[in-house]
């Protein structure tokens, strides 16, 4: 059934095109419907979608002040991104309350994997260097090492890949390769590798620190709450927004005769 929103007419293929992109996500989560219900309480939303883009739709192209030049779908589109700017702009960052108790409740949700702070030398195994080059370079460092040089110096000396020390930052397990995790996460802090071979050429790896699974600490996900807070409540901004449209618009749905 088409649908009259404020005068503009939206054919029902339309309501019928946002059904079919809403399927995928919204069948699984109603498969204890009945297979009836479940049609027409997706068609009811899908309508809503329609109907909520069509009045955002309107507002967007009837301000001058979200003009940028021409009506086609990319103008449109950034008025509409405008819109949602201007509806946001005033939202207030969350009250560091707001974040602190966020994470009291949630905080059991918040768990990290088994993490370790590496650093590493590499001596690469490519169209330049061949194996026994490589192994006899890292042998060398080796060496170095084992006469009590500085992991980080040489790396930044030596190592196929310079810079910070060799230092990878913090990683969990499925990030690095098979071969390095296996070597890194066999080591406690303080504790260097011998000389491995994974795809890449020969190592030798250094572990800075462990984290052992567990609660991630508030200050590690301080940022991230913030950020889903605000999230939030850009949301509920927008959401609020149209309600208001919603509830002043002249919308009819036209069933047949």
């Amino acid at each position: 059934m088409p649908i009259l929103v404020n005068g503009e007419l939206i054919d029902d293929s339309v309501v019928s095109e946002e059904m079919a992109a809403m399927r995928p996500r919204y069948e699984e989560a109603m498969s204890d419907m009945d297979p009836l219900e479940r049609e027409i309480q997706l068609k009811d939303w899908a309508r809503e979608n329609v109907i909520e883009r069509t009045l955002l739709r309107q507002v967007a192209m009837r301000d001058p002040e979200l003009a940028c030049g021409g009506e086609g779908e990319e103008e449109v589109a950034q008025r509409i991104q405008r819109l949602f700017h201007r509806i946001t702009s005033s939202v207030p960052l969350p009250k560091p309350k707001e974040i602190s108790e966020y994470y009291r409740k949630h905080k059991h949700e918040m768990r990290t994997p088994e993490l370790v702070h590496a650093a590493h030398i590499v001596k690469n195994i490519d169209e330049e260097n061949t194996e026994e080059q490589a192994l006899a370079a890292i042998t060398k460092i080796q060496e170095q090492l084992d006469a009590g040089a500085d992991f980080f110096e040489v790396a930044d000396e030596h190592s196929d890949c310079p810079g910070g020390g060799g230092d990878l930052g913090w990683f969990p397990r499925g990030q690095m390769v098979e071969e390095f995790e296996e070597v890194v996460f066999a080591l406690q802090p303080g504790e260097r590798s011998g000389i491995f071979r994974t795809a890449f050429g020969y190592h030798i790896a250094y572990v800075i620190d462990r984290r052992p699974e567990g609660i991630a600490e508030f200050p590690d996900v301080r940022d991230r709450i913030e950020a889903l807070l605000l999230e939030q409540k850009r949301q509920q901004a927008v959401e609020s927004y149209l309600d208001e449209l919603r509830a002043k618009a002249d919308v009819q749905i036209i069933k047949s005769a």
